[in-house]
């Protein structure tokens, strides 16, 4: 194994370089455990922990390393290091942190490709798959449609299923797998050497499934399948870099209940890319599509020209992005309000005041 082989491009070197970081050993996160870190390089992996002036000044989730970060690190011990610098990220996989308001939690770093996986049997939701699509629009990754365990219904339904994705879902991927390992290949053939590559997914989906099936071993466990409800029991519980022997380096998830979105970079707009065509013929500029009149937007739902389920998804979705940036401002207030009171405080404690 190589550096290549973990993903690293002359996009790090040149940065690496820019900024002095060469009497420190380069490495990718590729576990996180309540800020500790496992850092891999070629030949070895590190228990690693951040030096305590990037611990101190971070002022936001994003100043701490994510699975899937290149790192500047030095060894202190055996088996044992300190990471001294984060390198810039290529990409960003996100969404809203699950009940912290105006909060994103980090899924992954420097991805170039998401499987969005579900399940045919129990799991399959168009609207869930909108929201995802979204998350990788935002984040500028390719996404690849996985469904999977399609040998558990029949060949009618699982048509069904992919002509409803094909009428609202346009120019994305589709690869079918089985249980039985039909389709792996063509999965498989997808995967390049060097490239990351992420899964998202409901648990019980079969993410760890599918990446025993492509590293060709048991490098995460899976859950027996539950009778009574028939769903997969969730086994994973953290997230996971793995580097496939036959080349490319996966990122495993534990399974998202909650998909909230945190879409400040236009990810609505090329998921409902249709809807945002329509609208530029909306009489009125700043138009809600909710009962102006002479919305475009409006009247092709009305003509069938847009999918009415994909409009209704559309405006649930956009009403929680305004939510959270709404939510971003007021906690962007409130952090320099503070500052203000701190500032004050030792500006007042100086002169003799307390």
């Amino acid at each position: 194994m190589n550096y290549k082989d973990l993903g690293y491009n002359n996009y790090f070197e040149k940065y690496k370089i820019e900024n002095n970081l060469d009497s420190f050993e380069v490495g990718r996160v590729i576990s996180e455990h309540k800020e500790r870190y496992v850092v891999k390089t070629p030949t070895q992996e590190y228990d690693a922990e951040l030096i305590g002036n990037l611990r101190f000044t971070a002022e936001s989730r994003y100043d701490f390393p994510a699975v899937g970060d290149w790192v500047a690190f030095s060894e202190y011990d055996d088996e044992k290091a300190l990471i001294h610098a984060i390198y810039p990220r290529k990409s960003i996989i996100e969404r809203q942190a699950v009940g912290k308001t105006g909060q994103v939690q980090i899924i992954a770093t420097n991805i170039e490709t998401v499987l969005i996986v579900q399940a045919v049997d129990r799991d399959f939701n168009l609207n869930r798959l909108e929201r995802y699509l979204t998350i990788c629009n935002a984040s500028k990754v390719e996404p690849i449609i996985v469904l999977s365990k399609i040998d558990l219904i029949d060949e009618t339904k699982l048509e069904s299923m992919l002509e409803q994705i094909n009428l609202r879902i346009k120019n994305v991927p589709i690869i079918k797998v089985s249980n039985q390992t039909k389709g792996y290949e063509q999965l498989k053939a997808i995967i390049e050497k060097g490239k990351t590559y992420c899964l998202l997914g409901s648990s019980g989906v079969g993410k760890s499934t599918l990446l025993n099936a492509l590293a060709g071993s048991n490098q995460m466990k899976t859950g027996e399948i539950s009778t009574s409800v028939n769903k997969g029991k969730h086994v994973t519980s953290h997230r996971e870099l793995i580097v496939l022997e036959s080349g490319g380096i996966i990122i495993d998830n534990p399974g998202m209940r909650e998909v909230g979105i945190a879409d400040t970079n236009k990810g609505l707009e090329m998921t409902f890319d249709t809807i945002f065509e329509y609208a530029k013929n909306c009489r009125f500029k700043k138009c809600t599509h909710l009962h102006e009149s002479g919305c475009a937007v409006i009247s092709a739902v009305e003509n069938g020209e847009i999918d009415e389920d994909s409009y209704e998804n559309f405006r649930k979705m956009e009403k929680e992005k305004m939510h959270f940036e709404s939510d971003i401002q007021e906690r962007k207030k409130k952090d320099k309000d503070f500052g203000k009171m701190v500032k004050n405080f030792k500006k007042q404690r100086k002169e003799g005041k307390y």
